[in-house]
């Protein structure tokens, strides 16, 4: 309150803080239970911030535009701390503004995003690469970036958005490089520091290259625990010091991170595990479809029916049986849609990750026995 800081005194004294000291307590976003106080230390914040300086060539040449929310660990710290430990400058404005955006660009080198960011700015026509050849970095985060979106920048700009992998609990796991290839579809390899590695969720047991499990990571980037929560905290880390993410994925020969999924959304139909994502990278591929979203509903045949939901361009006349007929002979039956639902939009969350649990909800009775 402004009333209260002009009553304050102008003078304080300095508390002292080690690096293992409790810098901050952010809570997740508790969409599937009770939301989760992550306790994160100093050194949780300032190591991960130093890495990323160095890992994206921070300098205090470089300009920041901040689009994005603080009341996440993706603006409040990542944007934020990596333009401070580098010394740049920041150009913070209230909210995404494609217009302004394209504008500052000019005076500019760096923007953190998320996707949506992405899909806005492809659809004004004043995106191109003579607006944005005085930017050096275009990231994204806190959602997948399409494929369709990476390549689809790429072409319009001339620059590969460079996707990364993070959580509330974390901050950065993993990155694309700076120098070298920018994978559309992965998040890049661990950061310096950080260990990640893909286990079996039912024994633990840590799995090879291109094999699908549960992502585990461990590094000083880590947050301490549940704020008043020890048995959730034990639960979720292994014996060895490896912090269970949640999320599905692998890591290909190339040692790229792929995320296939939040463990929740795993759909188990007949008996047989399906991963969302394969089914939706066949789906996003598809000519006239913008996006799509996989989720398991109840079935009373095989526990959960496959169900697609999708968005697709106005006026292509894509339906359920386009769809299907599309994934005809390119998955196992048993990873086949059972129904396809076409949609104006998915829900999204403030940080635009789409909200499963809602879709979840809307089509839990569509396989019901009347």
């Amino acid at each position: 309150m402004p009333e209260a800081a002009e009553k304050a005194k102008p003078d304080f004294t300095t508390a002292i803080r080690s690096n293992d000291d409790l810098a901050a307590i952010l809570y997740t976003s508790g969409t599937t239970g009770r939301s989760k106080g992550a306790m994160l230390s100093h050194d949780n914040l300032a190591s991960n911030s130093l890495t990323l300086v160095d890992y994206w060539r921070f300098s205090d040449k470089d300009v920041l535009i901040h689009a994005l929310p603080i009341y996440h660990t993706h603006g409040l710290f990542v944007a934020s701390n990596v333009t401070l430990f580098a010394r740049a400058s920041m150009i913070f404005l209230p909210k995404f503004d494609p217009d302004l955006i394209i504008r500052l660009m000019a005076r500019a080198s760096v923007l953190m995003g998320v996707p949506t960011f992405y899909t806005r700015l492809l659809q004004n026509p004043a995106l191109s690469r003579e607006t944005t050849k005085h930017m050096r970095l275009f990231v994204s985060g806190s959602a997948p970036l399409l494929a369709d979106t990476h390549r689809e920048w790429a072409e319009r700009t001339g620059h590969a958005v460079l996707e990364r992998y993070g959580m509330t609990e974390t901050n950065m796991n993993t990155s694309n490089p700076y120098d070298g290839e920018r994978v559309a579809g992965a998040v890049g390899h661990a950061l310096p520091g950080v260990s990640v590695r893909v286990s079996d969720p039912e024994t633990g047991k840590v799995l090879a290259p291109e094999e699908i499990g549960m992502i585990e990571v461990k590094g000083p980037n880590v947050f301490k625990g549940y704020w008043r929560m020890p048995e959730k905290t034990r639960s979720e880390f292994r014996d060895d010091g490896f912090f269970l993410t949640g999320d599905l994925g692998k890591i290909d020969d190339k040692g790229y991170v792929h995320i296939l999924g939040r463990g929740k959304d795993l759909v188990i139909s007949g008996g047989f595990n399906v991963y969302p994502k394969e089914i939706e990278s066949e789906i996003d591929a598809m000519p006239g479809v913008v996006e799509s979203a996989v989720i398991g509903v109840p079935h009373a045949d095989f526990g959960e029916g496959v169900t697609a939901v999708v968005v697709c361009h106005p006026g292509t006349g894509v339906d359920e049986a386009t769809v299907l007929r599309g994934l005809e002979g390119r998955l196992a039956k048993f990873k086949m849609p059972k129904r396809v639902f076409v949609v104006d939009e998915l829900p999204r969350n403030t940080m635009g990750k789409v909200q499963k649990n809602i879709l979840r909800d809307n089509y839990k009775d569509i396989y019901s026995k009347k």
